[in-house]
């Protein structure tokens, strides 16, 4: 016998099934979301606050500087005076601290009377719906953003006054770059502090939601175990919002092992009510010698092959229902070689078999015994000397056992016949012809399937697909 155990049929590789919804995804992007709108919502709320409030410390300097205007204002028969303001910014050239006195002249105009020595040769712009805005607001300061004489831009209040039986419009401004400057950094400092602790949020959200459905994975993996017939029941320990979804998920598998088992008990009860009728028919008629006795005996062992056949094909039917069963492929190639040498030892038959020892069947040894004695039985049957089986995963959930003879095959006219129940290969040859038949019906009822075809050592060539327990 030559043996070799290993890789001769290399796995495909892993297969990874694309995703379908992920709570953890969805938990996680739900949770960034409401994170970034709770954060955009308070930097916009955060930098206008600021920026309001800067503004209305600016407004209040104006206002200040409009009551110093207006008490240093004069009307008189020789016209509108205004005294130079105390204020520095004020006196100097382009300052930072402007104000002027004007008077509507009609259609939207200001005339200019009097101004702060900061303006030199120049004066406020001013937007022309203003004069409109200042006659309307009967008094009130209306404040705007305007560019001053050296292009710096200004914070302007202006309001309109009557002195002396004469509107007067008076206007004070302030350059901004510094406010808008500390707006800037405000708002820099602001996004910048928010955007770190949105994501710190989102690394915190992302591993809360790991460990919190870490359970969830868990109970995940003993069910994929159980599927794989690395263990037949959930035995973790789970908090209570998951430990009754475990418990259904037992008492799921305990009933489908009773259903099992039920189907086993009648299949065996219809097997000894059928068995023990032919054998009492099959006694009578040897002790007879007449045609009426061979011809019941003939039938009887017929009716004796199909129950037989039919029963096998129910019990695996059955087997293939549950879970948590797992064969080594190599064990039983290892056993089915030995044993079949020995009962083909006077012909001379060498078995070369390969299979990975990782390498596992999804379901009961003793169907797989069935299944790969009865072809490799067929293949010691009509080779010359040699029979060649070799075992693999697919990576897919399903390994491929190719078993080959040097025999003379089956023409390829036949190959499809083969299969049916009761063909045989030779009349002459001893047999029921039920064998590959057996083989067809267990490998359909694992949901995989047996084909034929020509093998290059010149005899024929059966490739089964099985389903195979993952690693």
């Amino acid at each position: 016998m030559t043996a070799a155990r290993g890789g001769a049929l290399n796995d495909w590789g892993r297969w990874f099934g694309r995703p379908g919804r992920s709570l953890t995804r969805r938990l996680i992007w739900l949770a960034s979301a409401w994170i970034l709108a709770a954060l955009l919502a308070t930097g916009l709320v955060l930098t206008h606050t600021f920026k309001e409030s800067a503004l209305r410390r600016l407004s209040a300097d104006l206002a200040d500087m409009l009551d110093q205007v207006l008490l240093a204002t004069e009307v008189s028969a020789g016209g509108v005076t205004s005294r130079q303001l105390s204020d520095q910014s004020t006196l100097n050239l382009f300052g930072g601290a402007y104000w002027q006195v004007t008077e509507p002249v009609g259609e939207g105009r200001l005339r200019l009377l009097t101004k702060s020595a900061s303006l030199w040769d120049q004066s406020l712009i001013v937007p022309p719906e203003l004069p409109g805005m200042l006659a309307a607001a009967a008094g009130e300061t209306i404040s705007f953003n305007a560019a001053g004489p050296d292009g710096a831009p200004l914070r302007v209040a202006a309001t309109q006054k009557r002195l002396s039986g004469r509107d007067l419009v008076f206007m004070s401004a302030v350059d901004r770059t510094a406010v808008d400057a500390d707006v800037r950094q405000f708002s820099t400092v602001a996004w910048t502090a928010l955007a770190l602790l949105g994501l710190g949020l989102v690394i915190a959200v992302f591993l809360q939601v790991q460990i919190g459905l870490r359970p969830l994975f868990a109970l995940r993996n003993e069910i994929a175990d159980v599927r794989k017939g690395k263990a037949s029941r959930i035995a973790g320990d789970y908090p209570l919002e998951i430990a009754p979804l475990a418990q259904q998920v037992n008492r799921l598998l305990d009933h489908n092992q009773d259903v099992v088992e039920r189907q086993r008990t009648h299949v065996g009860n219809l097997a000894h009510a059928l068995k023990t009728p032919l054998s009492v028919m099959l006694t009578e008629a040897e002790g007879r010698g007449d045609q009426l006795a061979e011809v019941v005996r003939r039938q009887s062992e017929a009716m004796r092959g199909q129950v037989e056949h039919h029963l096998r094909r129910a019990r695996a039917a059955a087997r293939a229902q549950g879970l948590g069963e797992r064969t080594p492929v190599a064990e039983v190639l290892d056993e089915m070689a030995v044993m079949l040498e020995r009962v083909f030892q006077s012909k001379g038959v060498e078995i070369d078999w390969r299979a990975p020892d990782d390498l596992h069947f999804l379901g009961e040894r003793q169907d797989l015994q069935e299944i790969l004695g009865n072809l490799i039985e067929n293949a010691c049957k009509w080779c010359d000397r040699r029979v060649r089986v070799s075992a693999g995963g697919t990576g897919l959930g399903w390994m491929v056992a190719v078993i080959e003879d040097d025999g003379p095959g089956v023409p390829a006219d036949r190959l499809e016949t083969m299969l049916k129940r009761g063909e045989r290969m030779d009349e002459s040859a001893p047999g029921s012809g039920l064998g590959l038949a057996i083989v067809d019906d267990l490998a359909r009822a694992y949901g995989g399937r047996l084909v034929l075809g020509a093998s290059d050592l010149g005899g024929l060539k059966a490739t089964l697909d099985l389903p195979a327990a993952e690693a």
